[in-house]
């Protein structure tokens, strides 16, 4: 009898990481597709659903707010005066506004934002998530009639979302106003030339592809963590190596988002 051959091991490993990483995408997107299925029904606003999403949404944002509005104050008043200082110093000054708005409105602030979420709300609610599946919380949750991605992960990811795109538009706003007075001070005669020149950055390109990227920063952070479950049969479920993953998963989409939006914005 001619014997087997053997299917040397890297390639039988590649061929699993392919596979894991291929079942990993997969479910990320069909479970995503559910939940906006769901977002969409009137049925997951019912007033017990009401109460639970509203629970989630203050969660999500409460004991965020604060923090993050004075920690993206402080960064962006350290790098308004680096900027102010480096243009007026080299004969600049005519470039230090539209530099600031590109710099920290457009860019720093909302991938700040999408890991800052990330850190503090959706990665903690998807280990929460996993620990729920581990325990077989939600096929508990079947047999009772109820629907896990309706009660348990439309609310999360749903407050995943709105956490994002608040804390946006709250510490795009701070931004713009401390550039104001960095510039102008308190004075009202520079209100003028600064929305006009404002107005010359936003162009509705550029506001179609901020909005965009907010958007997409906001489904990817809140539907990575706690969608995506690593294999419990690769012995890593409930250590780190699960918590890397899924970090290092969201971390290449939240690149590509930025990069798609650079090429967008400046090419």
């Amino acid at each position: 009898m001619t014997p087997i051959p053997q299917i040397p091991v890297s390639t039988s490993r590649w061929a699993r990481d392919w596979a894991e990483w291929v079942r990993g995408w997969w479910q990320i997107i069909h479970v995503g597709a559910q939940i906006l299925v769901l977002a969409l029904s009137p049925s997951s606003y019912r007033k017990s659903q009401r109460a639970v999403m509203a629970r989630n949404l203050y969660m999500a944002t409460a004991p965020l707010l604060p923090g993050f509005t004075l920690l993206s104050a402080l960064i962006s008043l350290i790098i308004i005066r680096i900027v102010v200082a480096t243009t007026l110093s080299y004969g600049l000054s005519q470039y230090a506004l539209e530099l600031l708005i590109r710099t920290l409105v457009l860019e720093l602030l909302p991938l700040s934002v999408a890991l800052f979420v990330a850190v503090r709300y959706t990665m903690p609610q998807g280990k929460d998530v996993r620990d729920m599946r581990l325990r077989g919380d939600f096929e508990t949750l079947w047999r009772a009639g109820g629907d896990p991605a309706r009660d348990e992960l439309l609310p999360r990811v749903g407050a995943g979302v709105f956490a994002v795109v608040l804390l946006a538009a709250v510490s795009c706003f701070v931004a713009l106003v401390l550039t104001y007075l960095n510039v102008y001070g308190f004075r009202t005669w520079g209100f003028a030339g600064y929305t006009r020149s404002v107005g010359q950055v936003f162009s509705p390109v550029v506001v179609l592809i901020f909005c965009l990227k907010t958007i997409f920063f906001s489904l990817a952070v809140s539907l990575i963590p706690i969608v995506f479950t690593p294999r419990v049969d690769q012995g890593d479920f409930k250590g780190m190596n699960a918590e890397i993953k899924v970090l290092a998963r969201l971390f290449a989409v939240i690149l590509l988002i930025e990069v798609v939006s650079l090429v967008g914005n400046y090419y």
